[in-house]
């Protein structure tokens, strides 16, 4: 029986503190950490610049989980960040939020992460990957199947989507069942499904751990070491990034740099993304007014120290960029102006070329920036256990990946839940089965994400992930200062660490994000803000045909 705030007796209080961190641990760590380094080296170009992106990523993260412990702790239900938008503002905000996670942000990341799990499942068995080897079917079209996103300001509208072909791989179908798997076990209760999140949790923190020793034990050349540390921060004015941003801003080099920093930031975002899912689970927390805040700041805290010792790992072991890395810079830059020129032929010759320099080149002289597929975890374990390491990086990424997807699948039923219990989505998932989980809201996001999956359009949609959530983690943080005001007698068993500073600087550092990547990454942050718009249609459409959401009642 639901009471007016959209809490259920239904629940059981399963989940402590270490369950908790796990659950924020265990969904934060994906395939991320091992790979996107090396598309924010070729962003910044400088070793400095990579430690700071990962430092401001972990300084925004950290400053967001010490905001969110109060609203955790003073509204401890479930549904989480939609509870918190919903009564800060309106239910217009808490369901647009809801929108977004269940059409992109949980079901395309758990699309995602489940065939990333199949990707590196074909490094040990080819045929179950996303390679050739693994391809079932293929249908090629005649003519590109784009989408464009009209610019108000620009003639040209902005290419958001281009497919050429149409495959289903094998991967693809691992994927699907990692995901049927994991539904199927997480209908059969939270405990089993915490269970699943602390052995994989665990597992992939000592596998993060092993990496993080072998770079250093690989710390063995002077000449590597001396290249990383001898320009750590002007490598960045050379980057073509830079370049690219400097042409739409005049504005000094320190601040353009910045910019590119911050566009580079939105990898590092990704990665560290999904440490608020935990407040969706809020109703099963053994004591939540002391545990949720403090897995809010235990969680992110662990991951982040991971992360930055994972890349002063990749540091000591990889340089950045080598004479090889610059050399198909270049030639990737000549292609670009040839392609603008209209000269396709030479385009193609130029990416040849660079294509062959890279296949000739060594793990040292593809470095950092230009590691083979962007698998810099595993050129980093090459260099210390040939062959093996390779496996083990595809074990440890596995592992990582399927406690990922376990995390995410069972945090985000919870929160389809308070919106069903709110009448604002399909009354039965807001029914809990008989084992006191929301089995019907866990069965629609798996039907979702599993056709994402098959649509291949997930990466698309991904892109698009990182400025929405920002978008919404500036509105739930201000929603603390709403909150204050609109509630000042409301219990808060724990407040604010450095209120109203800390919050109000995370609100700040969110929205310059923002309006970085409106500049910096166009082509993720208009299709993101449009997927958040569409969501409001929606909303009147659930008023109209579906029955007065509680909230509506107490305000």
């Amino acid at each position: 029986m639901a009471d007016e705030r959209g809490t259920t007796s239904g629940f059981q209080q399963k989940l402590g503190l270490f369950d908790a961190t796990m659950l924020i641990a265990g969904t934060m760590i994906g395939s991320g950490i091992f790979i996107v380094s090396a598309d924010i080296a070729r962003d910044v170009g400088a070793s400095g610049w990579l430690l700071a992106v990962w430092v401001m990523t972990g300084v925004v993260t950290i400053m967001g989980g010490l905001a969110y412990a109060e609203l955790a702790a003073m509204m401890p239900r479930a549904g989480g960040q939609y509870v918190f938008l919903r009564e800060a503002f309106s239910p217009l905000w808490g369901f647009l939020y809801g929108w977004t996670v269940l059409l992109v942000i949980q079901t395309g990341s758990i699309a995602a992460v489940s065939v990333a799990f199949a990707k590196f499942l074909g490094v040990l068995v080819p045929q179950l990957g996303t390679g050739e080897a693994a391809l079932l079917m293929k249908i090629s079209f005649d003519k590109p199947v784009q989408v464009f996103l009209p610019l108000p300001w620009s003639n040209t509208p902005l290419q958001v989507f281009e497919r050429t072909e149409f495959t289903i791989h094998a991967g693809q179908l691992v994927g699907v069942a990692v995901i049927v798997l994991l539904t199927w076990l997480n209908c059969r209760g939270v405990r089993e499904g915490s269970l699943i999140q602390n052995v994989f949790g665990l597992a992939k923190t000592l596998g993060l751990m092993v990496l993080i020793f072998a770079g250093l034990f690989a710390a063995s050349s002077a000449v590597v070491i001396a290249s990383n540390q001898s320009d750590p921060w002007t490598g960045i004015l050379t980057t073509p990034r830079f370049a690219d941003v400097k042409k739409l801003v005049n504005l000094p080099p320190g601040i353009v740099a910045l910019m590119v920093a911050g566009g580079a930031m939105v990898g590092a975002l990704f990665s560290a993304d999904a440490w608020n899912n935990v407040t969706f689970t809020a109703g099963e927390v053994k004591n939540p007014q002391r545990t949720l805040p403090l897995s809010l700041i235990l969680g992110p805290g662990l991951v982040i120290g991971l992360y930055l010792l994972a890349n002063l790992s990749y540091l000591a072991a990889l340089p950045l960029q080598t004479e090889t890395t610059r050399t198909v810079t270049v030639l990737e830059e000549r292609a670009k102006e040839a392609e603008r020129a209209g000269d396709e032929k030479t385009a193609k010759a130029l990416r040849e070329e660079a294509e062959g320099v890279l296949d000739r080149a060594s793990v040292l002289d593809r470095g950092i920036s230009r590691a083979k597929g962007d698998r810099v975890a595993t050129a980093v374990m090459s260099l210390t256990s040939p062959g093996v390491g390779v496996w083990f990086i595809a074990v440890a990424v596995m592992i990582s990946t399927f406690g990922c997807v376990n995390g995410m699948i069972l945090m985000g039923a919870r929160l389809y839940y308070a919106m069903a219990q709110d009448g604002l989505f399909f009354s039965q998932v807001g029914s809990l089965n008989t084992r006191g989980v929301p089995a019907a809201g866990l069965i629609i996001q798996s039907a979702w994400s599993i056709l994402l999956v098959f649509s291949g359009s997930y990466n698309e949609l991904l892109d698009y992930v990182i400025f929405a959530a920002l978008l919404f983690y500036a509105l739930t943080v201000s929603g603390l200062f709403v909150l204050r005001y609109k509630q000042p007698n409301l219990p808060r068993p724990v407040k604010a660490f450095g209120y109203p500073t800390i919050p109000a600087l995370y609100v700040v550092f969110c929205t310059l994000i923002m309006l970085d990547l409106l500049i910096v990454r166009p082509e993720y942050t208009w299709p993101g803000l449009v997927l958040v718009l569409a969501g409001i249609p929606v909303y009147f459409v659930w008023r109209l045909l579906g029955r007065k959401p509680v909230a509506d009642s107490t305000h």
